[in-house]
């Protein structure tokens, strides 16, 4: 897996407060879940991951590449998914969504069209590859935000709140696809079942890390700062 390291990492926007405190932290583990209150600065700390927010102080580093100035790079290799997809689907059609990612990977057309099929067969997405994207359902742009990324074949995939605007149904599919991927995840959830069976979860509060350790250990410290 890839070496993520926060070192005295510290941030703040607009207002001058800090939104992330002394973060120091790494990363190695297969599956790994962030939770903590809204506000707590668990979307600013994996922004950082793949350079979308740059710290005002200390370091964040991918397998020793600055996200200060080796961004580009990063990029490449850690993939983003937002809470709505809404936010990252850009082409008009499905098939052209999932292909537009692979635009800067400088592949022959052959290969282009070869992942683009492969990825829509693995999402369930081969009917609907000419459908207008903004006429799919949320559980299916999900789907459809997912494929984007991951056709893109990066070594690490954050994934910020997936399954917040989802029903029950399509919480369940996209559980299943994050279960199936080969691939280190990084995860920012409320939905803290999602977490079961990963290798290590953060615990945000208040900027802070104030807990780090498995699955049961970190819910019942969250759960013991929202009492």
């Amino acid at each position: 897996m890839p070496l993520i390291e926060f070192a005295e990492v510290t941030h703040a926007f607009g207002d001058g407060q800090p939104v992330l405190k002394d973060i120091t932290v790494e990363l190695t583990e297969r599956r790994i879940g962030v939770i903590g209150a809204n506000g707590s600065g668990k979307s600013t700390f994996v922004r950082m991951i793949n350079g979308l927010v740059i710290p005002e102080a200390g370091t964040v580093r991918v397998d020793g590449d600055s996200t200060a100035n080796q961004a580009r790079r990063i990029r490449r290799k850690v993939g983003f998914c937002f809470t709505n997809p809404d936010s990252q689907i850009v082409m008009p059609t499905v098939a052209e969504d999932v292909a537009f990612g692979l635009r800067r990977l400088r592949l022959s057309k052959t290969e282009v069209q070869q992942r683009v099929t492969d990825v829509l067969a693995t999402y369930g997405l081969t009917e609907l590859a000419d459908r207008p994207a903004h006429t799919l359902s949320g559980g299916q742009k999900q789907l459809l935000a997912l494929a984007s990324v991951v056709v893109t074949e990066p070594e690490v995939l954050i994934l910020d709140e997936p399954t917040t605007l989802l029903d029950l149904s399509n919480e369940r599919r996209i559980r299943h696809e994050i279960e199936r991927l080969d691939l280190q995840v990084i995860l920012v959830t409320h939905h803290l079942h999602l977490l079961d069976g990963f290798d290590r979860t953060l615990v945000f509060d208040n900027g802070r890390l104030v807990c780090d350790d498995e699955p049961d250990q970190a819910r019942a410290a969250y759960r013991s700062l929202a009492s």
